[in-house]
């Protein structure tokens, strides 16, 4: 009975798997609807004509179209650099070269390696997945979407069609904010508009355009709301040096090992290069400066000794 439950259950999320991976070019494709929709309604039904009127009408429209293609540029480039980059993946033949309990170098010798090989994971030097049959890294986690490990795995997003973990948390952070911005200016924007739905005024444009108005303010309200909000958690994420696995992980744990302080935890996922900070990019010194940005080296708290994993 319970052998034949176990198997449907896994039967169940090897499907719900597979359908995420289904939903792929879907996911993008809908995402650029919807910015499509955005495009129509504010450049060229309302604020690309009002440039005509002249005035201080003029002056309104090109300060929120400029500010508009700017946010838009910049959600994108943020958004496809989540999408198209590779998340962080285990290298090949990896070895645990750091002793987190010790705090010193210290590779796992030939008799440890083997019986990790027969699928040993008694040993709590080292965490062992045993869909991939390799070794993990610190704060590495198997995606049964992606059917690998990720380094430092946040979690697998839908929207982006990838998984966010050690090499594009940043750029996914980036595009949150980014979003959240444009779908305020949009809503901000678009609101006398939508309040002259109401209004018993004569408002100017075909049918298609008034309904396509109402249709972007409504969703990009609910998007700027949504966002907000999932951006304030993982800012709250950032600044304990944790990701959503681990926040779930460690919630009965008082104290966390990686936790360096706010400074320091969000130079591990922005850089240090202040330059870099708002765009989808590191700087060639923090990449070769910092370990942590490649996910596989973590500094830990001194005070902790590398007790809690």
């Amino acid at each position: 009975m319970h052998r034949s439950a176990g198997v449907a259950m896994a039967w169940n999320v090897f499907r719900f798997c597979t359908a995420l991976r289904g939903l792929g070019s879907i996911m993008i494709l809908l995402v650029l609807a919807i910015v499509g929709v955005t495009y129509y309604a504010v450049v060229l039904c309302n604020y690309g004509p009002a440039l005509l009127v002249g005035g201080s009408s003029t002056l309104a429209a090109l300060a929120v179209l400029l500010l508009f293609h700017f946010l838009l540029a910049m959600l994108l480039w943020s958004y496809f650099s989540v999408v198209f980059t590779n998340p962080g993946s285990v290298p090949p033949n990896w070895n645990l070269d750091f002793d987190e309990e010790r705090g010193e170098t210290a590779p796992l010798s030939s008799s440890e390696q083997q019986s990790m090989a027969h699928g040993d994971t008694g040993n709590p030097r080292v965490r062992y997945c045993r869909k991939c049959n390799q070794l993990k890294p610190p704060r590495c986690h198997h995606c049964s979407v992606c059917g690998r490990c990720i380094l430092k795995m946040d979690h697998h997003c839908v929207w982006v069609v990838n998984c966010v973990g050690a090499l594009n948390y940043k750029y996914f952070l980036l595009f949150l904010f980014y979003t959240f911005l444009e779908t305020t200016l949009v809503t901000l924007s678009l609101l006398p508009h939508f309040i002259a739905f109401f209004s018993d005024v004569d408002i100017p444009g075909s049918p298609s355009a008034l309904a396509t108005t109402f249709l972007t303010f409504v969703l990009n309200l609910a998007f700027s709301l949504s966002v907000l909000g999932f951006m304030i958690m993982h800012v709250s994420l950032v600044s304990a040096n944790t990701t959503t696995i681990e926040a779930y992980e460690k919630k009965a744990s008082p104290r966390w090992m990686y936790d360096l302080g706010r400074k320091r935890n969000f130079a591990q996922v922005f850089g240090n290069d202040k330059k870099y900070w708002f765009i989808p990019a590191y700087s060639e010194e923090d990449l070769r400066r910092m370990p942590a940005l490649q996910g596989l080296d973590y500094p830990v708290r001194s005070d902790l000794d590398g007790q809690e994993l």
